[in-house]
């Protein structure tokens, strides 16, 4: 088994696919991992402060374990106390108080769907329907990448598995008319030690060109309302097809290897379809 990645944050700031992260990363000790008191004192100075959608401020505190009442157990927690359980040295846990941190309002609309999905009793058909929009929820919140495009001819080239095409051939202009932010914590985990293979769940959102041309800060903030605004809506996410797998390190500039043509050739990883899904967005 690997080991643990040692805090390093000298390193996060220098990785492009956590650029999303790096306003708050920068505020974090550079020599010690990052403690629960170091994620509530960034609570405490954000502006606006964060709240869940039940109206609470958002904090995070330490992780119980056990039999736990519902009202104890992670999502009820959170939608009901305001409060993320939290384990301490942990980078999963870590990452994602940092993402609630960049993406306030699209994780109080996840954390909504899920206390949701929990607690409403509809038809016959709502368990089954209710575990479908649990699911996508869950693979978004750990390995989502909201992509952001102003050419829609360049989003159909992801849609349709066309990488060489998209990232080499048309490389400038997904440059300048798409953009990659990774979402998912999970994702950011796995992004510490990235791999050959290294694949995120894509949630598509159209923006103007002149979005590129945004502050950075600007850019996440839009972006965080588009993705709350779309998951406030009943009838998106309801399923895991309305995501897109994108291998992430064929992002231009992600990985050293992709800036040669033959690295899009690996069809083991670039692949050219998949079978029983396809994209409804």
């Amino acid at each position: 088994m690997n080991p643990i990645p040692e805090w390093n944050k000298e390193a996060l700031l220098h990785t492009p696919a956590f650029a999303p992260l790096h306003s708050i990363i920068t505020r974090l000790e550079p020599d010690e991992f990052p403690t629960l008191q170091d994620c509530n004192a960034l609570l405490e100075v954000q502006r606006p402060a964060i709240a869940v959608q039940s109206g609470l401020p958002l904090t995070f505190v330490p992780q119980e374990y056990g039999k736990l009442p519902f009202d104890l157990q992670y999502e009820p927690r959170c939608f009901l106390k305001g409060e993320v359980p939290t384990r301490a040295n942990n980078w999963h846990d870590l990452l994602n108080a940092l993402v609630w941190l960049v993406f306030p309002q699209a994780k109080a609309a996840i954390n909504a769907r899920h206390f949701r999905a929990l607690t409403e009793a509809d038809d016959s058909s709502a368990p089954s329907q209710r575990g479908a929009v649990r699911d996508t929820s869950t693979l978004l919140d750990e390995s989502g990448v909201i992509v952001a495009y102003a050419d829609a001819e360049l989003a159909g080239l992801l849609r349709n598995f066309q990488w060489k095409e998209l990232f080499w051939q048309r490389r400038m202009q997904a440059r300048s008319g798409m953009g990659f932010y990774l979402f998912g914590h999970g994702l950011y985990e796995k992004a510490l030690r990235p791999y050959t293979g290294l694949t995120a769940q894509g949630l598509l959102l159209p923006v103007e060109q002149a979005f590129f041309a945004w502050p950075y800060d600007r850019q996440l903030a839009h972006l965080d309302a588009l993705l709350a605004g779309y998951l406030n809506s009943g009838e998106h996410c309801r399923s895991t097809r309305e995501l897109t797998p994108v291998p992430v390190l064929g992002v231009p500039g992600w990985a050293g290897d992709n800036e040669n043509a033959t690295y899009y050739d690996n069809t083991g990883y670039f692949r050219t379809g998949r079978h029983g899904r396809h994209a409804k967005n």
